[in-house]
């Protein structure tokens, strides 16, 4: 392989991260600031919002959400097919399948005509960009060292941030435009990065656990070897490798199902770190992130009363400052930990949602607007700190090797579900209950910090087999926080992982003797 060590661990960023979840947030929050053109809305009469009132409205927002939500749909059962195609194909040729059904649905959509045929399109590229969702952060956790794990995974949700600034701003660049080019351009520009995908996925290692996992080890130390940065005959790699095999060894007995969850004899607490994982992806789209990426515009223009120029300046302005407080999640993940940033944002989003019920609350107010305005963005500030990337990361790493991908494909179509439930009846609830929806989401993000302190484990810098044996060896779920927070760390959590192998291996050496 041409590269090695960080070099290859940059390449893999660049050319599979970036592209990947770049196309997330550009197409999750792509038709919201579209939606209100006229342009559009000619096309597409029958989701019109903007010069219809009364009962029409109503149903038109009713559409409007389905329509926008169909997306999150193709998603949850793209998330949902990584269950068993990212065990059977591997990571990468998912990967890939991803990008082939991406683009096929991005086709539909640009050139779209009627509304059946835009639906359809938005399931289709869901579908794909659902695989990368559940795929890609399982690749890089599987591929990384404990220490730099956390800066890794987290550069999914800043992608996500710029995937959400380019489609304000390219939205609002080109609204100038005369005719359906307004809305079909921008549409378009997805299928560079789609490319860039198809195109170099094969050009980097699988994952190395993937390998072993197939009993592909040559395969897997040549992997190993590339991503570290060291020849494939130093002890670390060899270590490594017994390590990886040892965890795959101590649950060789098991079906390697999620069924396993149900067993009365679940001593991996399987169960259990499913609940961690699907209860976070919960929480990461039921604190209203989504709510307020997606339908931003909206807000600003319907809610608060601004105009359509006004409104689209300020949710890209909006975007752009959430894209750069998602550098500071990149800085604090791997010094906080996962559990302060968790507890950080949950709190923070309460509050932010507090403000915006009860400015809301006031109707027409200028100074209530502009109040309004400032919370948007705080809480853009606190939103992307804990949970955009902190999500995908953490669930790939308390999900054991055998289970890794069906958990975290799972709950992230948990993640798919409930954005789609937010997508779908929030044009209907800012127009009927208003205010009272923001009460909803604080109340939701007030839970966070309390369910993070009791049930979820500190997982930074701690090596991925070393957590599995926490959940193994806690004497009851209430010791497993506690035993966690005394686990090596950054090397030392590499060596006592590799030390355990190789004490296994030589017991089980003595036994076959």
């Amino acid at each position: 392989m041409v590269l090695q060590g960080r070099p290859l661990r940059l390449a893999q960023v660049f050319l599979i991260v970036v592209p990947a979840f770049i196309l997330f947030g550009y197409n999750q929050a792509g038709v919201g600031p579209l939606a209100t053109l006229q342009s559009w809305v000619h096309v597409f009469p029958e989701i019109d919002t903007v010069n219809t009132t009364g009962a029409v409205k109503a149903h038109n927002s009713t559409s409007k959400g389905a329509v926008v939500a169909s997306f999150q749909l193709g998603a949850l059962i793209g998330a949902l097919s990584c269950s068993f195609l990212g065990d059977w194909m591997g990571r990468r040729k998912t990967v890939f399948l991803g990008a082939i059904i991406s683009i096929i649905g991005q086709v539909l959509q640009t050139a779209s005509y009627n509304l059946i045929q835009f639906t359809i399109g938005r399931v289709v590229l869901g579908v794909g960009i659902g695989m990368f969702s559940a795929a890609v952060p399982v690749w890089q956790s599987e591929c990384t060292s404990a220490k730099h794990r956390g800066q890794h995974v987290i550069v999914d949700g800043i992608c996500i941030c710029l995937g959400y600034t380019l489609c304000n701003w390219i939205d609002f660049g080109l609204s100038k435009v005369d005719g359906s080019l307004q809305w079909r351009i921008p549409l378009a520009i997805s299928f560079f990065f789609e490319l860039v995908l198809i195109f170099s996925v094969f050009l980097l290692p699988e994952s190395p656990r993937w390998l072993v996992r197939v009993n592909r080890i040559e395969e897997a130390t040549t992997s190993l070897s590339a991503y570290k940065g060291i020849p494939e005959d130093d002890d670390e790699i060899r270590m490594e490798i017994a390590g990886i095999e040892s965890s795959l060894e101590v649950s060789a007995d098991h079906s390697g199902s999620l069924k396993e969850m149900f067993s009365k004899n679940d001593k991996d607490r399987l169960l259990y770190r499913f609940g961690l994982c699907m209860a976070l992806q919960f929480f990461q789209q039921m604190c209203g992130g989504n709510l307020i990426s997606v339908y931003a515009s909206t807000i600003f223009e319907e809610n608060l009363n601004m105009d359509s120029d006004l409104a689209r300046i300020l949710s890209s302005c909006a975007m752009t400052w959430k894209f750069l407080c998602s550098f500071v999640a990149f800085v604090a993940i791997d010094r906080l930990g996962r559990r302060a940033i968790f507890m950080i944002s949950g709190v923070g989003m309460s509050v932010c949602m507090i403000v915006l019920a009860i400015t809301n609350s006031f109707g027409k107010n200028y100074a209530a607007s502009i109040v309004s305005a400032l919370f948007i963005f705080l809480f853009n500030s606190f939103y992307p700190f804990g949970f955009l990337g902190g999500n995908f990361l953490y669930c790939t790493e308390v999900a054991p090797v055998r289970l890794r991908v069906a958990m975290a494909s799972i709950s992230t179509a948990n993640h798919w579900l409930w954005n789609f439930v937010v997508v779908m009846i929030t044009p209907v609830a800012l127009d009927t209950i208003g205010y009272q929806y923001y009460i909803m989401y604080a109340v939701i993000s007030a839970c966070i910090p309390i369910v993070v302190y009791f049930f979820y484990p500190e997982t930074m810098n701690r090596n991925l087999e070393a957590i599995n044996n926490v959940f193994r060896d806690a004497p009851t779920t209430w010791h497993i926080v506690s035993m966690a927070k005394h686990l090596p760390q950054g090397e030392a959590a590499e060596v006592d992982a590799f030390t355990r192998a190789a004490e296994k291996a030589e017991v089980d050496q003595r036994e076959n003797v």
